[in-house]
């Protein structure tokens, strides 16, 4: 399964995105207002809930500096991962993405998108707020 956030313009350097995004810890700022846990587990690893939902653990799994950071599942049943794309839109301007990609049988996908998508966008809407 694959899901997109709408790009999303914010008004700092990819470079400076880039270095908020790579820290980990940033991303409890970014969380919808129904989180209900966020706990950093070291440097590059942080476990977060949705109310309703279980507990994930990402982990920083890919950088390339200043395009692309890669989290992933760390560990449990379900394997994905959420990959932010930083592009320069013009100068001292960035565009950003975030991809979800995971690997469901039919039905869990069906059940999930819905609030994957939801949560994507939350995010990705969330960076020009707080970076």
């Amino acid at each position: 399964m694959n899901l997109e956030s709408p790009k999303i313009n914010v008004d700092k350097s990819p470079e400076d995105v880039f270095k908020f995004l790579s820290d980990v810890k940033n991303f409890e700022s970014l969380m919808p207002e129904n989180i209900s846990k966020f706990e950093m587990l070291d440097e590059d690893k942080f476990l977060f809930a949705l109310k309703g939902m279980p507990e994930i653990v990402l982990k920083k799994k890919e950088v390339s500096v200043p395009n692309k950071i890669v989290l992933g599942a760390a560990e449990g049943k379900l394997d994905f991962t959420l990959t932010g794309h930083i592009m320069e839109a013009e100068a001292g301007n960035s565009e950003v993405q975030l991809a979800f990609d995971g690997d469901f049988n039919p039905m869990m996908a069906m059940m999930i998108k819905g609030p994957i998508s939801k949560f994507i966008e939350t995010l990705a809407s969330s960076i020009p707020k707080v970076i």
